[in-house]
C-alpha cells in the first residue's frame, strides 16, 4: 500500500495515492492547544489515525488511534493537558505512552500524564532516565495498540537509549515515529553517540523500511534542514521542490509532517551519505566519515 505525500495537502483534502490508497488530511482548530507554531491536524489512514499535536516552540506529540478498537497511544506527551483534551474529543481509550528518549521536551510530561489518567498507563521507552517508565524496551521488541502492530527500533546516538517506533496497521499501512533521530531532511545532534551509530540508525535501519512508510518526527525543523540540504546538494531538484512545498505549508501554519522514507532518501543528506554528491561536498571517501563531517558542519550552519 502506497500513497504520495510529496504534494501538500489542504484542509479536508483527500489525496488518492499511487496505488489507490487514500489518506485524509484534516486541519483542526487550534483552541486549547499548547504549542502555537502549527495547527494540529489529523492524518486518517485506512485503519489508523494519527493526530499531530504541536507543543512548546517546535515539538510534536502524536496521538495514534486504532480506528476499529479505539485504543490509543501517545508519543512524547510533553503537554499532558493537550493530550487529555484531545483524547476526550476523539473518544478514544488511551492505554500507552511511547517515549522516544529521555530529554525533557519529549519525556517531561510522562509523570503528570500518568497521574491524571483514570486508568493505568503503560509507559514504553529504551532508557531508564525516562519518567514513569513501566516497560523498558530494546531493539526488536513488539506490542500492539489495539490491532496496530508496534516494533521498537533501537537508534542510539542522539541519546544512548533512543527508540523509534515502527507501526503497521491491519490494512498494511506503516508509519515510524522517529523522535530526534530522523527529522525531515535532517537528523539529531550526536549528544551521546557517534557517526557510526547514526549511520546504522538512518541508513541500515530506517532506510530499509518500506518506501511508503510515513515519517513522523519530533520537531518542526524542516525549513532549516532543507536550507542545509540545499547547501550540500545544490543541484538536487527534489530538495528544491521540497523547499517550495515546505514554504507553502508553513505559510498556512500547517505542519510539514509527515514525510515518507522514500522522500527522505531523496532529500535528506544524512540518509544520502553514500552518494558521491554528498561525499564530494564533505571531501570524504566513505559514508561514516561523511556523516561525521556534515553533522559537524550542520551544528554551526547559518543559512
Amino acid at each position: 500500500m502506497m500513497f504520495s505525500l510529496l504534494t501538500y495537502l489542504l484542509p479536508n483534502q483527500i489525496v488518492q495515492g499511487l496505488t489507490g490508497a487514500y489518506c485524509k488530511f484534516t486541519a483542526l482548530k487550534n483552541v486549547g492547544y499548547r504549542g502555537t507554531h502549527s495547527s494540529p491536524i489529523h492524518i486518517s489512514l485506512p485503519a489508523m489515525k494519527v493526530t499531530v499535536l504541536p507543543a512548546l516552540s517546535d515539538n510534536y506529540m502524536y496521538l495514534i488511534s486504532d480506528e476499529i478498537t479505539k485504543e490509543a497511544a501517545i508519543v512524547d506527551p510533553v503537554a499532558p493537558d493537550t493530550v487529555w483534551e484531545t483524547v476526550k474529543n476523539e473518544g478514544v481509550n488511551l492505554t500507552k505512552v511511547l517515549t522516544t528518549h529521555h530529554h525533557w521536551d519529549h519525556a517531561g510530561g510522562n509523570e503528570e500524564l500518568v497521574k491524571k489518567s483514570p486508568n493505568k498507563l503503560e509507559v514504553y521507552g529504551g532508557d531508564k532516565r525516562i519518567g514513569a517508565l513501566t516497560n523498558h524496551v530494546k531493539d526488536g521488541d513488539k506490542f500492539k495498540i489495539g490491532d496496530i502492530n508496534v516494533e521498537c527500533l533501537f537508534t542510539p546516538c542522539h541519546t544512548t537509549g533512543h527508540i523509534c517506533y515502527y507501526l503497521t496497521d491491519q490494512k498494511g499501512q506503516s508509519a515510524v515515529f522517529t523522535g530526534d533521530t530522523l527529522f525531515i531532511a535532517g537528523c539529531g545532534r550526536f549528544f551521546e553517540g557517534n557517526a557510526q551509530q547514526m549511520y546504522t540508525a538512518l541508513v541500515e535501519k530506517l532506510s530499509n523500511l518500506p518506501d511508503d512508510t510515513l515519517v513522523f518526527c519530533g520537531h518542526e525543523y524542516t525549513q532549516q534542514n532543507l536550507k542545509f540540504a540545499r547547501h550540500v546538494e545544490k543541484e538536487n531538484k527534489d530538495i528544491l521542490k521540497a523547499i517550495a512545498d515546505a514554504e507553502e505549508k508553513r505559510s498556512q501554519g500547517l505542519p510539514t509532517v509527515p514525510s515518507t522514507i522514500s522522500r527522505e532518501k531523496k532529500i535528506n543528506p544524512f540518509m544520502r551519505v553514500m552518494m558521491e554528491t554528498v561525499q564530494g561536498h564533505a571531501n570524504c571517501g566513505d559514508a561514516v566519515s561523511t556523516m561525521q563531517t556534515i553533522r559537524k558542519e550542520k551544528d554551526s550552519f547559518k543559512a
